[in-house]
């Protein structure tokens, strides 16, 4: 906007008689409704309102400088120097060239003098250019409607988003329909090859949509099918409804022809919001002993989803409906063979209650195997809304219906009522609530009640029952202690005949329970629950269990027994003591105060000297013990382990020693020792950390342990061992001994070589060492991973040989012309005694794939490819099978509306050729190879 302009944003003048209104500079400015659009200013320079012939005129220009009006029609933008808004018709007139942006198909449409009719959602104008990326569009005259655009004189070509002049292929037609995200169809056109006239065509059908919504043609000839064709074609119906149709042939098949339709809809009726349908009935396959079937195979897959009022309901009720049956691919003995399967299911709620109706079923042979599902024929739930007055609350939920489902094998009635069958059906009447009240009987006292029951009643006149009624109060002494006393009358009984709803077992019980919580002394607390069963006896009751938990520093300890009175047996047992403060050496003054006299208001207050406080008298604030142990009745005592700690004064460095006692042996069954630290000299620029471990196992024995250092965070040198300190005479090897030195892994870039392998203590040295190594880097994309085993000289290894080795890379770029891709495997492996051992020597390309970009421009014009995939043998340096190397060529001339693709397989002998045009993934002109030559549009034979 002109600065001008900003200083009298409110300024009023006259022109021809009618009131000249407003500018905004960066805020919205509504001109209201427009039929069902709003349409909104975001940018102008001024604003008038005329009247002519009794329309109202909306004139609203960029001023002029030549400034642009910017609006907005509901989420579609219009640019225009020049705009004449008709609030009587509802229309907008584009003086001059402008531009509409539309928002649902990302289109821009170019031209003199659009119209845009507000109250139809129509758009007309004449030398109109349309471009949404993919596709550009030219027309004299053009006019858009709701779901389709239609011009006439049309010029069209896909090398729009190329930005190559003149376009490698285009289409000029007398008259264009486009269907946005669909398909365009042009009627007596021509095609241009660089502008240039070579063909005349009556219809050309360009699809638009997105991959799955391509067209796809398929051709194919092989045994028993013989020649096979399949096509699909994509259509549209209106703005809301997109679909495929399938066609399908096979020569040899009985019948020969399949078809089907794959569609789904957006609102297409009233109270539907979505609907979907595949259906495809196919010719039946060759059985697999070679017999030919007569007939179809039906897949159908269908769904609606959708919403239909209800007087007094909260909101509209909700449905979904499916219809489904696989029959393609399955065999004649599948049980879900011919079977369709319905699922439907309804929602409605209600001030008071919601309310669920369901029905599943299945059409088709009876069911030979138990239905993991239950179907319900129908079913329906009844939900009333949670009641609650005062303390008391109540929820209630009712359900019934018809249920077919495998039958309970704890079930005799069941059993017999399905008469040997893996099913049962009968009906079902499931009634819940869960009812609670609380309240305060006295002070410091909480009081619950609660009852929750579950009762299922069936058709085969069986009934479960799962009802727990509960009773608790708490008693608050001194806000720290607690009494709480629970009782709980617990009844589950019955059988139910179906296995999906079978209780898990019969239980009646009443259990009393006494909970005491306390904190007798400061930082000490106690705790006691005793629990009685009114119906078990005296052998079966549960052990009562202690707690106690001091954490006054330096002492923090836990212990529990569980200790049964009935039968006087000690049931379990541990403990877990910790000694140690870290901030015992940090002490606490608080200074002296003098003595205060005494004033009318305020007695005298005696003088007060310094006093120093220590947080705890633990003697050294860098050392903590642990000790903790168990028992338990079943398992009698378990190791009784001590450790020590020192810890630095930085808190990464450590130092740890343990030892373990098996107390039931008894003996000392374990010793063990762990550091971790880091350098304290220029921590940041040159750290250095380390750590390591090392247990001795007396029982084995046995001897474990590893340690590292890792210098900057970045490179590490490790070892670890493994070693039985006895071993039989027999035994050649103690153990493992390895070491490692590299990067830290998580690194872009890691490399690792380690050394080592089977060690003998009695020999002195590595049996069989190996020496490995490791690579791996990544980049965005990108990843190269290098690995390689070299058996060296040890005890009872005599040779240095590569063993094993292996290269993989995803897309590894050398410059920005060139990429590989490879898996590469090589191994060794040896048969016979030393030294008549025979080598075997196998490698793998899985593939190597490379790819060559040629081009000197930005966007490379064509891509030469190449891949490999083969296995190698060498027995004894012979190779085994010999044959030439097999790789495949490829070669793709991209130019991005278009490209050819060509490619030679030496391993099957095949060449074949095809072209990509938008619509297709790849469409076949020529495949010769070990079957003769084939040509999709030619029926050879």
């Amino acid at each position: 906007m002109a600065s001008k302009t900003i200083g009298n944003l409110f300024r009023r003048k006259v022109r021809r008689g009618a009131l000249v209104a407003l500018a905004s500079l960066a805020g919205l400015l509504a001109l209201g409704e427009a039929g069902a659009r709003t349409v909104r200013i975001v940018q102008a320079q001024t604003l008038e309102l005329r009247r002519v012939d009794d329309q109202e005129i909306v004139v609203i220009t960029g001023g002029e400088s030549g400034g642009t009006v910017e609006l907005r029609v509901d989420d579609d933008v219009v640019l225009a120097q020049r705009v004449e808004y008709n609030r009587t018709r509802r229309t907008l007139t584009l003086i001059g060239s402008a531009t509409y942006r539309t928002a649902k198909e990302g289109q821009n449409l170019q031209g003199e003098n659009l119209v845009v009719d507000l109250g139809q959602e129509q758009l007309t104008g004449e030398d109109v250019l349309i471009s949404d990326g993919n596709l550009e569009i030219r027309g004299s005259e053009v006019e858009r409607i709701p779901g389709q655009l239609r011009a006439t004189g049309g010029y069209f070509t896909p090398c729009a988003k190329c930005g190559r002049t003149p376009n490698d292929y285009a289409f000029r037609a007398e008259r264009l329909v486009v269907y946005p995200g669909d398909r365009l169809v042009a009627y007596r056109a021509q095609l241009l090859l660089a502008d240039r006239p070579v063909l005349y065509l009556p219809v050309v059908v360009l699809p638009l949509g997105d991959p799955e919504r391509q067209p796809r043609l398929v051709i194919g000839n092989g045994q028993p099918d013989g020649r096979t064709v399949e096509a699909d074609l994509p259509f549209s119906i209106g703005s809301n409804t997109l679909g495929t149709t399938l066609l399908r042939y096979y020569e040899n098949r009985n019948p020969s022809l399949g078809f089907g339709v794959n569609l789904r809809s957006y609102a297409p009726l009233p109270f539907v919001d979505r609907l979907n349908l595949y259906a495809l009935a196919n010719p039946k396959p060759f059985a697999s002993d070679g017999t030919r079937q007569v007939g179809y195979d039906v897949d159908l897959d269908f769904s609606v989803k959708g919403r239909f009022p209800l007087s007094l309901a909260v909101r509209d009720a909700d449905y979904s409906l499916s219809v489904v049956q696989r029959d393609i691919g399955r065999s004649q003995t599948d049980p879900e063979r011919n079977v369709t399967r319905v699922d439907f299911t309804a929602n409605a709620e209600y001030p008071l209650f919601s309310a669920q109706f369901n029905y599943n079923d299945r059409f088709g042979p009876e069911p030979t195997v138990p239905l993991s599902t239950p179907l319900r024929t129908p079913e329906v739930v009844v939900d009333p809304k949670p009641y609650t007055q005062g303390n008391f609350s109540a929820d209630f939920r009712v359900s019934a219906g018809r249920y077919t489902a495998q039958v309970n094998p704890l079930s005799r009635l069941a059993a017999v009522e399905a008469g040997g069958k893996p099913n049962i059906t009968t009906t079902r009447l499931e009634e819940q609530h869960a009812l609670s009240y609380t309240t305060q009987p006295w002070r410091n006292a909480d009081l619950t009640l609660t009852n929750t029951f579950t009762g299922r009643y069936y058709g085969t006149g069986a009934r479960t029952v799962n009802l727990n009624v509960g009773a608790e109060l708490t008693q608050r002494f001194n806000v720290t202690n607690t009494v709480r006393l629970r009782y709980n009358y617990i009844r589950i009984e019955g059988t139910s005949p179906f296995a999906f709803d079978a209780l898990p077992t019969r239980r009646l019980s009443a259990p009393l329970t006494l909970d005491l919580n306390t904190v007798p002394v400061k930082d000490v607390t106690f705790g006691v629950s005793y629990t009685r069963d009114l119906f078990l006896p005296a052998s079966q009751q549960p052990p009562t269990t202690f707690r106690v938990t001091v954490n006054r520093l330096p002492v923090n300890l836990t212990y529990n027994l569980a200790h049964n009175f009935s039968t006087g047996e000690l049931e379990s047992s541990d403990f877990s003591l910790t000694l140690g403060d870290p901030n015992s050496g940090k002490v606490t003054v608080t200074p002296a105060r003098p003595a205060q006299p005494a004033t009318a208001t305020t007695p005298a207050v005696p003088a007060q000297p310094a006093t120093v406080t220590r947080s705890s008298n633990w003697p050294a604030p860098n050392l903590t013990v642990t000790a903790n142990g168990a028992y338990t009745r079943a398992g009698g005592y378990q190791p009784f382990t001590v450790r020590a700690t020192v810890t630095g004064d930085i808190r990464t460095n450590s130092f740890s020693v343990y030892a373990t006692h098996d107390i039931q042996t008894p003996r000392l069954s374990a010793v063990g020792v762990e550091f971790s630290g880091v350098s304290a000299v220029d921590p940041v620029l040159n750290s250095l950390s380390f750590t390591g471990r090392e247990n001795l196992n007396l029982i084995t024995p046995r001897l474990t342990g590893s340690y590292s250092v890792t210098w900057r965070g970045a490179y590490t040198a490790s070892t670890a061992h493994d070693i039985a300190l006895e071993q039989p005479d027999t035994a050649r090897e103690s153990g493992t001994i390895t070491f490692s030195v590299g990067t830290v892994a998580g690194r872009a870039t890691n490399w690792q070589l380690t050394y080592g392998g089977p060690y003998d203590l009695r020999r002195g040295g590595f049996t069989r060492p190996t020496l490995s190594g490791s690579l791996t880097a990544t980049r965005p994309g990108q990843s190269l991973a290098v690995a390689a085993v070299v058996n060296t000289p040890g005890l009872d290894q005599p040779r240095t040989e590569l063993t094993r080795a292996d290269v993989s890379t995803n897309s590894w770029l050398f410059g920005s012309r060139a990429a590989i891709s490879a898996r590469v495997s090589y191994t060794r492996s040896r048969f016979g005694v030393y030294p008549n051992d025979v080598p075997t020597d196998t490698l793998v390309l899985d593939p190597i794939q490379v790819g060559i970009a040629l081009g000197n421009g930005p966007r490379p014009g064509a891509y030469l490819t190449g891949s490999l995939r083969q296995t190698f043998t060498w027995v004894g340096g012979v190779r085994q099978n010999p044959a030439p190397l097999a790789p495949v060529i490829g070669l793709t001339i991209d130019r991005c509306c278009w490209a050819l693709q060509a490619e030679i397989d030496m391993s099957l002998r095949r060449y074949r050729l095809g072209i990509s045009l938008p619509g297709t993934d790849r469409y076949p002109l020529f495949d010769y190879g070990n079957e003769g030559l084939s040509v999709p549009l030619l029926p050879l034979r």
